[in-house]
């Protein structure tokens, strides 16, 4: 299994080894060219085949072919499919219209009644919801656990354990999970390893370098990068397990559409130069947060103090630790709802990995679904907040950020004071 050495090489020419490739080309550099092909006098910008269906010829009846009908396969797809499996150095990209779509699509892949499920504990609320509510429906078991000690997970495994789905960083704790470790378990067992690399994108982590063998993304995120276009890939060096979750696609008609593809690989291109930015921003805001009297916990595997700060240095690809920073203001909810309010720069969406700065309430919006005790259990309270940094100025940011903590204090301590003048 390929390792990086992450001391010595840098995000800008690291990927010389994977198999396949004659010539190795750095990160920004494939992002750039990934996914084209043709040669003199193509189009330098791959075009939008929104076409239903092919046309074919009689020699074609009875046999395979290429693009039939575009809920099965289509060109705009394949390039967007190409783009992603050349990011990784992977054999295959399956392409789906939403994130929930491909990990929906890895499920019933995989699993059939009686078989189980090991989750992360702290992961999307979209993912809890998929497994308790629909999957329990049909027989499917499963169980959560700590994934940061690989022994919890080598605990929670039985006899029909077919898969294993953790995120790292977890959405929103910023929690890591050792790839390479939790690898060694589900290969030896026989399960296989599914990691939503989501908040990194291949530009930091590159999951199936580190053992896994699916990496998950919602393309809508960091990927995509624009808030314009929906959609999931499965990204894996399985080349049988591709072609199952291509029937399964065609069975359950799951498949990107040619324009959201056209506008993901349009992304694509600039990617490495976002996520580098985003993460170096992310690094001053969290820094500057740290400091804040008002601000009570801070998360963000870039910082020196955070607590899995070696597992981050590890895994990581050029001490890059993606865009995403959590936080917990003092004052609890009636303080966290005063600073929502308060924003001005930052956008209040329920939304993460765009050009610009947006804010989340976690306990409200994304993970709304998941119980109460469940969430509290791994870190998502109600005061958390999720920031998903831009490419904004952080000093405008910080401004934005700042102004708004101090009116919710501002308001909070008005509010003592008052109950306190009225109590008299």
């Amino acid at each position: 299994m390929a390792r990086h050495d992450h001391h010595s090489v840098s995000s800008t020419d690291i990927n010389t080894r994977d198999a396949g490739n004659v010539t190795p080309l750095a990160l920004a550099t494939r992002a750039l060219r990934a996914g084209r092909q043709g040669g003199r006098g193509d189009a330098l910008v791959g075009g939008i085949v929104q076409s239903t269906t092919f046309l074919q010829d009689g020699d074609d009846v009875g046999s395979p072919v290429e693009f039939a009908y575009s809920r099965c396969s289509n060109p705009t797809v394949s390039e967007l499919e190409r783009a992603l499996a050349e990011l990784e150095g992977a054999e295959d990209c399956v392409t789906f219209s939403t994130g929930l779509g491909a990990e929906t699509a890895l499920m019933l892949t995989l699993l059939s009644a009686g078989d189980h499920v090991i989750l992360g504990s702290a992961i999307y609320g979209g993912t809890t919801r998929l497994v308790q509510q629909v999957l329990s429906r049909f027989g499917v078991e499963h169980t959560f656990v700590d994934a940061r000690d690989a022994e919890n997970v080598q605990r929670a495994l039985q006899p029909r354990t077919k898969l294993v789905f953790i995120e790292s960083p977890a959405n929103p704790t910023l929690v890591l999970t050792d790839i390479e470790a939790v690898a060694k378990v589900t290969r030896a067992a026989g399960a296989i390893l599914a990691v939503d690399n989501t908040f990194l994108t291949p530009i930091v982590q590159r999951p199936l370098d580190l053992g896994a063998d699916v990496s998950v993304y919602s393309t809508t995120k960091h990927i995509e990068g624009h808030s314009t276009a929906l959609g999931g890939a499965l990204v894996t060096r399985n080349t049988e397990l591709a072609d199952k979750l291509r029937f399964i696609r065609k069975s359950t008609g799951g498949i990107q559409s040619p324009l959201n593809a056209w506008l993901t690989t349009r992304g694509i291109r600039t990617l490495a130069l976002r996520i580098r930015e985003q993460s170096r921003n992310a690094l001053r805001i969290a820094r500057w947060l740290s400091t804040h009297d008002d601000v009570a916990k801070v998360h963000y595997p870039g910082l020196e103090r955070f607590p899995q700060r070696a597992l981050a240095l590890k895994q990581h690809i050029g001490d890059l630790h993606g865009g995403v920073v959590s936080f917990e203001l003092r004052g609890g909810v009636p303080a966290g709802r005063e600073f929502l309010r308060s924003l001005e720069l930052c956008s209040l969406v329920e939304h993460v990995g765009s050009v610009e700065t947006l804010v989340t309430h976690p306990a409200t919006m994304t993970h709304g679904d998941v119980p109460r005790h469940q969430r509290e259990a791994v870190g998502i309270t109600d005061g958390l907040v999720r920031l998903s940094v831009g490419l904004e100025d952080p000093v405008d940011v910080i401004s934005d950020l700042d102004q708004a903590i101090t009116r919710a204090h501002a308001k909070k301590a008005a509010e003592r004071e008052l109950a306190a003048a009225l109590a008299k």
